[in-house]
């Protein structure tokens, strides 16, 4: 296995994703009930709504496909990003515990009520983070009045930290990258008695990273609903660390069984870990060293969830890894929509997807991949837009085409 070329897509196929007859990882933390409880706590959140489903019919017809829908985070709770349901269901599920209350009658209010104000008070919660997560994490500390600890990788843009401090919590830039941070972070946590709210496994921390994933259940809920009455026959979905890609694929299987959309995984390709794990010949996970040089910060990460890592070797369908031209396109496709599409403002992280599907139905060299997926005339295409323009200087150089001549920091590398 060689490392993949920066400028150019590569895939795989995964051969195990419909084998029925091997052995499959448990996806049982993502059942019905599961989906079902977490719902309901966050339409306690305050401010909950659904976020919109934007539909792309005008450029679905011009690339080819009967349908692309695009689930548009950037209108969750006012954080600009889905993160914040993850964050809110792991902490919240923590303080069920710790309070021996029935997490099917719980509601945020419940939490954020006098009776439990003195004990939330002397919590510390601590995490790592490229920008949403601890964003959301900031903000969940901040409603239910406990203290939050950031760490942020080297290169973090000073919009990206200084959105955390604003929602009151202690953050700061490390000498090292976003794994780097995340070990930190595990650290103290065990060295102060903190609770590490991370979608990492770590010694001590094995229970939080599943709620985390969890969390995520109510956008895909959301989601399929939106979409009607007819599945999707294809879904793309972004991944770091792998959390939402692995939540996803396990809610899928868990909801659908063997009629499920195939699902398409997409990474950086300086940052490809789940990419390089799954064509490595022995079949086990890497880490991938180094500064994850890429605009899509919430994707760098070099080291598979080990929770999502089984998951999506044996379940997922293909895995690519993209140069960030790939996402750049997507923010300029869905901030400038063909007429009579909906518009959706994109971050770096949340529009490789749409760029990725433009691409390989577009261009011939990528026809292989197009066949392999089985995408026709008929396929309906679900995307998530997992954030919007949580950095908006470097929305904006990138949709106007100026990214090149801002450089500095990580995020604005080429």
């Amino acid at each position: 296995m060689s490392d993949p070329l920066p400028d150019r897509i590569h895939w795989h196929i995964n051969p195990s994703a419909r084998k029925t007859a091997a052995q499959k990882p448990d996806t049982a933390d993502f059942s019905a009930d599961v989906i079902v409880r977490v719902r309901k706590f966050h339409q306690t959140l305050p401010n909950y709504e659904p976020t919109p489903l934007a539909r792309l019919d005008k450029l679905a017809g011009c690339l080819g496909v009967a349908s692309i829908r695009v689930k548009d985070e950037s209108y969750r709770c006012g954080l600009n990003a889905f993160k914040v349901l993850g964050a809110s269901y792991a902490l919240s599920a923590y303080l069920f515990d710790r309070f021996a209350l029935d997490p099917v009658d719980v509601s945020f209010a419940m939490l954020k009520s006098g009776r439990f104000k003195d004990s939330i008070s002397n919590l510390t919660c601590i995490t790592a983070t490229d920008g949403n997560h601890g964003r959301a994490v900031a903000w969940v500390a901040r409603e239910l009045g406990c203290r939050a600890v950031i760490h942020m990788p080297k290169g973090t843009t000073a919009a990206r930290l200084e959105g955390i401090r604003q929602l009151g919590a202690e953050a700061g830039i490390i000498d090292g990258n976003y794994d780097d941070a995340v070990e930190l972070a595990a650290e103290q946590a065990h060295k102060n008695n903190w609770l590490l709210l991370q979608d990492t496994v770590s010694p001590g921390n094995e229970e939080t990273p599943v709620r985390v994933m969890q969390g995520y259940l109510t956008m895909f809920e959301e989601a399929f609903e939106q979409f009607g009455g007819r599945l999707p026959t294809h879904v793309f979905i972004q991944c770091g660390v792998g959390s939402l890609a692995g939540s996803l694929q396990a809610y899928l299987v868990q909801k659908f069984g063997p009629r499920r959309p195939l699902l398409t995984i997409v990474e950086p390709t300086l940052a490809a870990c789940y990419y390089q794990s799954i064509t490595a010949p022995d079949g086990l996970p890497r880490r991938i060293q180094g500064d994850l040089a890429t605009i899509m910060a919430g994707l760098a990460c070099g080291e598979p969830s080990s929770l999502s890592w089984p998951i999506l070797r044996n379940f997922a369908d293909a895995f690519t890894a993209c140069p960030d031209e790939v996402t750049e396109l997507g923010m300029r496709m869905l901030g400038n929509p063909l007429a009579g599409d909906e518009r959706v403002i994109s971050g770096e992280s949340g529009a490789v997807t749409l760029g990725l599907l433009a691409r390989l139905l577009q261009e011939p060299e990528l026809s292989p991949l197009k066949q392999a997926l089985n995408l026709r005339p008929d396929s309906r295409v679900l995307l998530f837009s997992t954030e919007g323009d949580t950095d908006p200087d470097m929305y904006r150089r990138i949709v106007w085409g100026c990214r090149k001549s801002e450089g500095g920091e990580r995020n604005a590398k080429v």
